[in-house]
Order: C-alpha cells, then structure tokens, then sequence
C-alpha cells in the first residue's frame, strides 16, 4: 500500500540505518533533487521514492551490505521496531473523516465509480448488452458498491503506513487500518455496515 509517490530525503534514508555509502552504490542518484515537491522549501533536497528504498532493502544486495555495516542490524531493527510503534499508534487514533452524502448521491457516485473501474478493466463494461442500453446494477450490487466507492475515498489513510521500515509490522498495521476504515464507513452510514462487516471477516 505504499504510495508510489511518496518520498524519502537524504536524511531520512539514513535515519533508516543506510549508510553514506550503501546509498551510492545501491540507490545510486536521487529521483528528485532540488526543492521539496510536497511543500514551498528554498533549501536543496535529494529525495528517493520510499517504494524504490523499500525494494532495494528486500534484496541479497542490501542484506550483504547490512552485513559489511558494523552495527547497523541492531540499529536497523530498533528503527524498525520504532517506526512499527509508531505507525501503529497513528492507525489507531487518526480520526477518519468518511464522506457525507445524502443517499441518491452516494448511489450515484457509487455507480459512477463502478463504472469508471469496468471500463479501465481489460474486459471493459458487463453490465451492458453489446449495442443495448445500460442496465441498472445487479440486486444486492449497489450496497457493495457504496462501500467500494467510500472506502476509494478514503485511500489517503494509506499514507500512514508509508513510516513502515521495510515489511516490519506491515500486515498488522494494513489490517488494522482497513478495520478502522470498514467500521468508520459503517458508522457513517448503518445500511451499508453488514457489507463493512463481511469485508473485515474476509479481509482480515
């Protein structure tokens, strides 16, 4: 769930137990350098794609380079364990702001969205005989629906697993907060919160 456009400074790289050096050699030259895209900054910055970070510390590469690092593994780990806490701890408290919509927006929003997804689908729309009229959605579609098209618009909480070192803690965190979500959506809107609560049972 990582961002693909989330970044990671110099400094940040390094608070995550890189070195100097493991930086040249395994990240090479920085995806952007110069200001800060995410804010107004006059000072010059060298900013890596987290998820790139991410990839090269899940290879053999990285793992010799851990290993040529005096006392980088018990650095590493105590960050790891670190971020995890803190991730942790912000899944559970950040309020979740869900969307108000009277019901007949919402369900046209929810239609919408379906069939935006159908339609960038290699299938492409099924709901709709060849050279025919659109159809209306299947019974029991439209409350699935909703609550896909809610919890798209909740998508920007992913963010906060981005402070994650590596996969640590990364399962936990995802479960948690697709709970917290599920059950902000429910409480926002009651009739969809059975479909919340068969999501949570098959999700995890």
């Amino acid at each position: 769930m990582t961002d693909r456009t989330t970044y990671v400074t110099h400094a940040g790289v390094r608070r995550r137990g890189w070195t100097d050096t493991m930086v040249r050699q395994l990240l090479g030259s920085p995806d952007v350098q110069g200001r800060d895209p995410r804010r107004w900054s006059l000072a010059p910055v060298r900013l890596y794609l987290l998820a790139r970070v991410e990839a090269v510390e899940r290879t053999p590469e990285f793992a010799g380079a851990t290993v040529l690092a005096p006392g980088r593994s018990a650095a590493a780990g105590a960050y790891a364990e670190q971020r995890r806490t803190a991730v942790l701890a912000a899944v559970r408290t950040a309020p979740v702001e869900v969307p108000r919509l009277p019901g007949p927006e919402l369900e046209r929003r929810a239609v919408l969205h379906r069939r935006l997804l159908e339609a960038r689908s290699p299938g492409g729309p099924r709901n709709r005989a060849p050279g025919g009229p659109r159809s209306g959605p299947p019974e029991g579609s439209l409350v699935r629906w909703q609550v896909s098209y809610l919890r798209h618009c909740l998508a920007r909480y992913e963010a906060l697993l981005d402070g994650l070192y590596g996969e640590t803690g990364r399962g936990e965190a995802e479960r948690l907060l697709r709970r917290r979500l599920y059950e902000a959506i429910a409480a926002a809107y009651p009739p969809l919160a059975r479909e919340c609560g068969r999501r949570m049972a098959v999700e995890g």
